[in-house]
């Protein structure tokens, strides 16, 4: 064996490290490759991430919209129950006045035809024609009022039958076309593409219809565009003046801008999505702010409850305002400023459409009221002069029934005369038989329905204590209840 020098082992083992080097680059090559690649792989995984993330968050904003339709849905239907159950109640009371006032007719019909046959029949043998016709004359109006106010009662029972028929068409129509509104108004705000203007006058527009469609008629309860001054001088121009039957106002605003908004429908990337919304609930509460400043409710002439109603159109841009900024209506409210979408508007005009359908009830009652006043003075009236009447056939009774007395009685003058006719050859035939009247005129009868002058009652004044339209007591035959 050849011994090996330092010099040729010192070759060998850099020979060998120069194959060692050769061998692993390689194989760094190949690592390197890996380690970017997983880099990529991951930059992948948390972009789907975040898209899962985003995914759910719209998911989960979507689920509360339905859960608030739900629960508005159930209002709905809450409400609607209400307004039957008040409506039916109405109803009733109108059936039982109107059977009460079928009742009292007929009971005073027949006792003034049994009054006025028994009188005539009995004790007015001697009446000649033309007082007959003028007791007819009496009683003709008397007639045409009872007539009259039936046909009244008819009236308001049927309009108010057709009325809940169409309040309920109307409510059920509200739940259903609330969601399809949303979306054309939606698609609206996308092609007006920032107008100020456009957006302003469109949402007019969709808060007109909502009026319309809770039944309310501009001119006679809303008014548009009213003019006003302020202490300054300054023009104030509400969009909406809603009339309440007590004489207040409310006031409804719809110029809040949604630019933001359509930014963030149409937005390409969730950053600038977010940053859409978040500029959305900036405008929305500076409109706000706006709104508390022009303060609408002290203007001159103005009866308003104090807020304003801020309308937004679009019901998606309500929600995202709410669910951005928990604070937003309580910064509202703190400014008398109530912001109110479709769905929760049409609760308040329908209410309000409802305060007037009652106020046009009760004006129609105090009517019917007055007229039953009128019609029961009259009445009174022809009962107290049928009881003068009675008087005076028992007084002619009294004063005849004396006079027979005086000369057919047993000391009168047929007893002093009757020996004449032996006398006289002139007296040929007898005396004739006189026989008093019976005096059973039923003066009691018309005393119990006309007291006395005394105590007529004013004309449209119905009896103390009794609501607006209903029938007087006296009117009512025995053991019939006052309705």
């Amino acid at each position: 064996m050849i011994p090996l020098s330092p010099e040729i082992l010192a070759a060998l083992a850099l020979a060998l490290l120069a194959g060692l080097v050769a061998g692993a680059w390689p194989a760094r090559r190949r690592l390197l490759a890996q380690a970017a690649e997983a880099a990529r792989q991951a930059e992948r995984a948390a972009q789907l991430q975040d898209r899962v993330a985003q995914l759910e968050r719209d998911l989960s904003a979507q689920a509360d919209a339905l859960e608030s339709w739900r629960a508005r849905a159930q209002d709905g239907r809450l409400e609607l129950a209400q307004l039957q159950a008040a409506h039916h109640e109405k109803l009733a009371a109108f059936e039982e006045l109107r059977q009460a006032f079928d009742q009292s007719r007929a009971t005073l019909r027949a006792e003034f035809q049994h009054l006025a046959g028994q009188v005539l029949e009995e004790k007015s043998q001697g009446f000649s024609r033309s007082s007959q016709d003028a007791l007819g004359s009496l009683l003709r109006p008397f007639r045409e009022q009872i007539e009259s106010f039936q046909r009244r009662v008819n009236e308001i029972h049927d309009a108010s039958v057709s009325g809940q028929a169409r309040l309920d068409t109307e409510i059920r129509r509200v739940l259903e076309t609330g969601l399809k509104m949303s979306d054309e108004a939606q698609s609206l705000a996308m092609a007006l593409k920032g107008d100020k203007k456009a957006t302003g006058n469109w949402g007019e527009v969709l808060l007109e219809r909502s009026l319309q469609l809770a039944g309310l008629i501009a001119g006679d309860h809303y008014q548009a565009q009213a003019s006003f001054r302020d202490e300054a001088g300054n023009r104030r121009q509400p969009d909406f003046i809603v009339r309440l039957p007590d004489g207040k106002h409310l006031i409804i605003d719809s110029k809040v801008s949604l630019v933001d908004y359509d930014r963030a429908v149409s937005a390409a990337t969730p950053e600038a999505r977010e940053a859409a919304l978040v500029a959305h609930v900036r405008a929305v509460r500076q409109h706000i702010d706006d709104l508390a400043r022009k303060d609408y409710s002290s203007l001159t002439g103005m009866k308003s409850p104090g807020f304003v109603l801020m309308y937004l159109p679009i019901e998606p841009a309500y929600i995202e305002a709410m669910r951005r900024d928990r604070e937003l209506f309580d910064h509202g409210y703190r400014h008398n400023v109530v912001l109110v979408s479709h769905t929760t508007l049409m609760p308040v005009l329908r209410t309000v459409a409802t305060l007037w359908m009652l106020a046009r009830s009760n004006e129609q009652a105090r009517a019917l009221g007055d007229q039953a006043g009128g019609l029961y003075r009259q009445v009174e009236m022809v009962a107290a002069r049928l009881q003068k009447l009675g008087h005076a056939l028992g007084a002619a009774a009294a004063h005849y029934n004396g006079t027979v007395t005086a000369v057919a009685g047993q000391r009168g003058l047929y007893g002093k005369v009757g020996r004449f006719a032996e006398l006289s050859a002139k007296a040929g035939r007898p005396l004739p038989a006189l026989e008093p009247l019976l005096a059973d005129f039923e003066v009691q009868r018309l005393d119990g329905i006309a007291p006395g002058a005394d105590h007529v009652p004013e004309t449209g004044r119905a009896d103390a204590g009794s609501p607006p339209g209903a029938v007087p007591e006296d009117l009512h035959p025995p053991g019939e209840p006052n309705p």
